[in-house]
């Protein structure tokens, strides 16, 4: 039970944060949208072996979270949920790729690993930059800019229901389990044989507290478009912050920063 709190409270923190009065947090939703849709396709365009290209790129999430005052233990927990997919992903390339690719004296390191660590790098960018904008902007912003961009309603209106129905898919859970342990108090976690009776009470319960809420919308004036009141265009400073963010995604794609930056270091040293 205590888990499943500690969920429903996981989910509601990104919200929370969302709420927050800071520089990153004042920033036009569209503008934020952008950048990181743009950041993600410039992470998943670089090479199989760039794993060195892809440090410098890291400099957006680590200054996005530290001016909009996220705390990093939470962002953290949530992409280790998802860090044994790139792991999947990625744990056969050492296997089936042995070519040689980087060599320092006797050490040789082939390019099944490092296309591995290249495939873990990008994937904990990207799941770090998303959660960075749900943090900095919250979902129902994020849906207004959605809408901004043409994208269908029904897909925004999917995804919101989507996101807000998790809580309260939780809550359901939280409450069989509570009538659960009451009833079974000696019982450590839920019984094999009452698996199938609780996920069918689930569902029931699911599909009855769905129509609740939908009935509750039409109530209040819902016509199929989730009003978010989000409409106001982008300022100079959110255009700043675009261009600002994409020239430098750009800079570190076609140039390899940390060569540039060793050899510029070398040259003074000499």
């Amino acid at each position: 039970m205590a888990n499943m709190m500690q969920s429903l409270y996981s989910i509601r923190l990104l919200d929370e944060l969302a709420e927050l009065k800071t520089m990153i947090h004042s920033i036009h939703p569209l503008a934020k949208l952008l950048t990181t849709m743009i950041y993600l396709i410039v992470v998943v365009s670089f090479g199989k072996y760039d794993a060195a290209g892809l440090l410098p790129v890291i400099f957006y999430p680590v200054v996005v979270i530290a001016l909009a005052e996220i705390p990093l233990l939470p962002i953290l927990k949530r992409m280790l949920l998802v860090a044994p997919l790139a792991v999947c992903i990625g744990a056969f390339n050492p296997l089936f790729d042995h070519s040689t690719v980087f060599i320092l004296n006797d050490f040789r390191l082939s390019g099944g690993w490092i296309s591995f660590f290249t495939i873990i790098i990008k994937f904990v960018l990207a799941v770090l930059a998303a959660l960075t904008l749900i943090a900095t902007t919250g979902m129902d912003r994020i849906a207004a800019a959605l809408r901004m961009l043409h994208v269908p309603r029904i897909f925004v209106l999917q995804l919101l229901l989507t996101y807000r129905y998790i809580s309260v898919l939780l809550e359901e859970v939280a409450r069989i389990m509570r009538a659960y342990s009451l009833r079974a108090p000696l019982h450590n976690g839920v019984q094999p044989r009452v698996w199938g009776s609780l996920a069918g009470n689930l569902l029931i319960r699911t599909f009855e507290r769905a129509q609740n809420v939908y009935q509750a919308m039409v109530l209040r004036g819902f016509q199929g478009e989730y009003n978010t009141g989000h409409d106001k265009g982008m300022a100079v400073k959110d255009m700043l912050y675009l261009c600002g963010w994409v020239s430098f995604f750009l800079a570190a794609r076609f140039y390899n920063i940390p060569v540039l930056f060793g050899s510029l270091v070398t040259g003074v040293g000499k």
